[in-house]
């Protein structure tokens, strides 16, 4: 499984990208199922209603992972151990690290640097 992360799901939906459709062939070429994270339903969301956009029907119809009690477990840890070794991680990213490790799933996203502190992760490249 391919979960998405925010910044690859902006690129996906935005139909003057091209950088969109390059996404979108690659995971095509894979065939993998697709999913995101309820955090990252939340990021897309935000920004969607700040801009007074309408949401597009294709996002609610993506499969979406919940958060779960195991992931804040493990996203909780994944903090803590970032911040031991003085490397700057926002929750949200932890979050969505912790729900893509549980699942043995690998994220695709455009900002490596911003996962690059766990070391379990496995990224789609």
């Amino acid at each position: 499984m391919i979960i998405l992360d925010t910044d690859v799901l902006v690129e996906i939906m935005d139909k003057k990208s091209r950088k969109g459709e390059e996404i979108l062939r690659r995971i095509e070429k894979v065939g993998e199922e697709i999913a995101i994270t309820s955090i990252t339903l939340h990021e897309i969301l935000y920004g969607i209603y700040k801009y007074g956009k309408k949401v597009p029907e294709e996002l609610l119809q993506l499969e979406t992972i919940e958060f779960m009690p195991k992931d804040a477990i493990l996203s909780a840890k994944l903090e803590l151990d970032a911040e031991r070794k003085g490397k700057k991680v926002t929750r949200m990213d932890c979050m969505i690290a912790a729900i893509v490790m549980n699942r043995n799933a690998k994220l695709y996203t455009l900002n490596e640097k911003h996962f690059e502190v766990f070391e379990n992760l496995l990224l789609f490249k």
